[in-house]
């Protein structure tokens, strides 16, 4: 009886000194949090504006004017950016967009091939894991990404789009949504579909807009294509290291809950056998009493 209350009792402690640590870890990943969404906050209405601007521009301009715009009538040869983590402990993040990766893999042509960037140890590691061919490999890009630590990605997938290399780049990555809520998302990167003008709903009508290039709309559109990939990837890597903060923090929060839980049911289970204990004594001396008694 006294070793099993021995052993619960070190059980116990091991315990609480496993809910220290998950509760440091889950105040860290929250202060990381709170930079990474303020980070993301920031930058969102000036990627969004971007995106709108040369979504207009390109509307009333030439798709042959700029390599990032051209168009192939069948894809077969596709790069993968896949944007992950580079530590673990952050629940279901990796194996959310890594799921989404093996479903769109499934989805497409048996003729076609691919290639991966992978950004973060862990979908380097699964990539490796899946023996798939691997071009490149960024790491320590959640922690503080600064724009200039970004743009080799982008540079890399506009200059192997621009010279043929591939017919479509994608963008993998963890839509931040909320502190509880992570979307991972596959966006076509390139080329740039998403320019196409949009069907009209209703009584809708698309006004045309009238623009001035300076000196030309070639080199308008070869400033600012370049920009807007470099600031999607930008985006991109911003809403995951938000989502990652996000994800590690809740998981180290569900560990401390269930920490505390576990420490509970074992304090109860000692405090019973030390009861049975207890018990166990009282019994006894009254029946060394009655028996002495009864002499």
């Amino acid at each position: 009886m006294a070793v099993s209350t021995r052993v619960i009792r070190r059980r116990i402690k091991s315990v609480r000194n496993t809910r220290k640590i998950t509760k440091a870890m889950e105040l860290v990943a929250a202060s990381k949090m709170r930079r990474a969404v303020q980070a993301v906050l920031l930058t969102r209405p000036y990627a969004r504006l971007a995106m709108e601007t040369v979504r207009s521009v390109s509307r009333l301009t030439d798709v042959h004017l700029h390599p990032l715009l051209r168009q192939n009538g069948e894809t077969k040869r596709t790069l993968f950016i896949l944007l992950t983590s580079d530590r673990g402990l952050a629940g279901g993040f990796n194996a959310n967009i890594f799921r989404k990766f093996l479903v769109a893999l499934k989805e497409m042509p048996t003729d076609s091939s691919i290639d991966i960037v992978a950004v973060g140890k862990r979908g380097a590691d699964a990539v490796r894991r899946l023996h798939k061919n691997m071009v490149a490999t960024f790491v320590n890009m959640a922690n503080h990404p600064r724009f200039e630590d970004t743009l080799p990605i982008s540079r890399l997938a506009m200059e192997a789009f621009s010279k043929g290399e591939y017919d479509k780049v994608v963008l993998g990555y963890t839509d931040f949504v909320s502190a509880v809520s992570q979307q991972p998302v596959l966006v076509d990167l390139l080329p740039f579909t998403f320019l196409k003008s949009e069907p009209t709903q209703g009584n809708q009508r698309e006004f045309a807009t009238e623009y001035v290039f300076e000196p030309s709309p070639a080199d308008v559109l070869g400033r600012l294509l370049p920009h807007l990939v470099q600031t999607a990837v930008y985006q991109a890597i911003l809403e995951s290291a938000a989502s990652e903060h996000s994800a590690r923090m809740m998981t180290m929060r569900s560990a401390s809950d269930a920490a505390t839980e576990m420490i509970d049911n074992l304090t109860f289970v000692s405090n019973q056998i030390r009861q049975a204990g207890i018990t166990n004594e009282i019994a006894e001396i009254s029946s060394g009493k009655a028996a002495l008694e009864s002499l």
